[in-house]
């Protein structure tokens, strides 16, 4: 599917999807979200998509929400944001987490508001060394949406994220990696293809099992103690059934390279 504001493009059991209005920084329109939704469709249902690579198009990988988009005029009506946070967003980012099969995000360059959410809800973070990370939000008077204000002091704490949040400060791809909010930081010319690697790797992988550990790490981060032991029992019962443990287990005591098929 090559529309013309999402590109996708699967080989080798990486579903490639990326974010095409490089000439407004990638950021989201009606459209924009989608076709997204199409492409993330194709993750859930076809077989062959053993991971997800997320980027962006150009020098940019999402300024969040197309002010353009919502403008406010002083004699209109102001527009309901809200439902826009509804009806695009919120489905996006449930999407993104409960998608059992992992995410690979490549952050290519700018990610502020919703771009940066965007980011933090995919499994794996790699940023290029010029990239960066904005909560821009409190700049226009408006509050970190898109799971941001979940996201942020789960990962950087409460202080940082109080800090990101009211103050809007760009924060560096080294800053971010620091901080615990994206996992490694690479030279930018090496983002593509180091990505594309470990999407590949991925792609290789357990892809049911994985699926579990993503769902028993979101849950934890409401559940008690018991109640995540409990979880765990209850999807390691689900994996011991599944065919990547039994041939994961197989290749061990072979002493061979395990060939998994995802299920």
């Amino acid at each position: 599917m090559d529309n013309n504001l999402i590109l996708t493009h699967l080989d080798a059991g990486v579903l490639t999807i990326t974010l095409n209005r490089p000439d407004r920084l990638n950021s989201f329109n009606d459209e924009m979200h989608r076709q997204l939704a199409e492409a993330l469709t194709l993750a859930e249902r076809d077989e062959a998509v053993r991971c997800v690579l997320l980027t962006g198009a150009g020098r940019g990988f999402c300024a969040g929400q197309d002010l353009n988009d919502r403008t406010v005029n002083a004699d209109q009506q102001a527009p309901d944001l809200g439902l826009s946070v509804e009806r695009f967003y919120n489905p996006l980012i449930r999407r993104l987490t409960a998608l059992p099969k992992p995410i690979v995000c490549a952050v290519n360059g700018v990610a502020a508001g919703a771009g940066a959410a965007l980011a933090m809800a995919c499994d794996i973070v790699i940023a290029a060394d010029n990239a960066n990370f904005i909560q821009s939000f409190c700049k226009l008077g408006l509050v970190p949406d898109s799971g941001g204000s979940w996201f942020l002091p789960r990962l950087a704490g409460h202080a940082r994220a109080m800090g990101m949040a009211m103050l809007g400060d760009k924060i560096s791809a080294h800053q971010a990696q620091a901080w615990g909010l994206i996992w490694q930081v690479v030279d930018g010319g090496e983002l593509a293809a180091h990505t594309q690697a470990l999407a590949r790797h991925l792609a290789t992988q357990p892809t049911y099992g994985l699926g579990l550990i993503k769902k028993a790490i979101y849950s934890a981060a409401t559940n008690t103690l018991d109640q995540q032991l409990e979880l765990e029992r209850d999807l390691q019962r689900l994996g011991g059934r599944s065919d990547d443990y039994r041939e994961g287990v197989s290749a061990f005591f072979a002493k061979r390279p395990p060939v998994f098929s995802g299920k």
